[in-house]
């Protein structure tokens, strides 16, 4: 069984955050590139790690991105005390921000399974069963990556958004999951590019603020499950 290195950063710039999965991606990638090298590519000692955060409001956006999903220019950004960051991930545009999970699994596929729909899908289904302990039923959008509410319905809305990179079978980037997330700031873009539906949080959906550590303590669990791994 993998076992990954847990780490909660607490709040934490959200460049700070990209730079250190930068070097832990970068540890991993030397890490093969000499294993294979020199022939030793089979037992090569790669570690996995998770990281959980929260950033203070923040706009990313997915190297595929559209820039007009942005609806501010850089005055509305500065009046209402929002970063923006171009990325190197896959999808469009998100936001980060005080009470959302902010997860960042730094793994080496080749350890688990090289398949990136795969793990994409498990991220998704981590998230699906931690709804359901709450009562609520979580579900994939065909064409569209994350975890929503109501699929296929007028009132469908997006809980849990992912955009990750991936380079010699390394992850990172990840997944935001809103909690106790203020949902007033996405508002101010297109989110993930799509017009027809809206976001939601857990809190929202169950009508009062979350317990943040336990529901972090809760995902955790998930993951680890979805996943098979234990944590050192």
């Amino acid at each position: 069984m993998n076992t990954v290195r847990f780490q909660d950063l607490g709040s934490i710039a959200y460049k700070e955050a990209w730079d250190y999965q930068e070097s832990l991606l970068k540890v991993n990638a030397d890490l093969k590139l000499a294993a294979r090298r020199a022939g030793t590519a089979e037992t090569v000692d790669t570690q996995h790690h998770l990281l959980f955060c929260e950033h203070q409001p923040v706009y990313t956006l997915g190297k595929s991105g559209d820039l007009s999903n942005l609806l501010l220019d850089q005055k509305g950004l500065e009046a209402n005390g929002i970063s923006f960051y171009p990325t190197n991930r896959g999808g469009d545009i998100t936001y980060h921000g005080p009470g959302q999970i902010t997860g960042y699994p730094i793994f080496d596929l080749e350890k688990f399974k090289p398949d990136l729909h795969w793990y994409l899908r498990m991220i998704e289904e981590s998230v699906i069963q931690l709804l359901a302990d709450y009562g609520l039923e979580g579900d994939r959008s065909p064409g569209e990556t994350g975890v929503w509410l109501d699929v296929g319905k007028p009132t469908a809305r997006k809980m849990c958004a992912i955009g990750v990179r991936c380079s010699r079978w390394i992850t990172m980037h990840g997944f935001a999951f809103n909690v106790n997330t203020d949902l007033n700031y996405f508002r101010y873009i297109i989110p993930c590019g799509i017009r027809d539906k809206a976001v939601t949080s857990l809190a929202a959906e169950v009508g009062e603020p979350l317990d943040f550590d336990l529901v972090k303590d809760q995902l955790k669990a998930k993951l680890a499950a979805c996943f098979q791994y234990s944590y050192q």
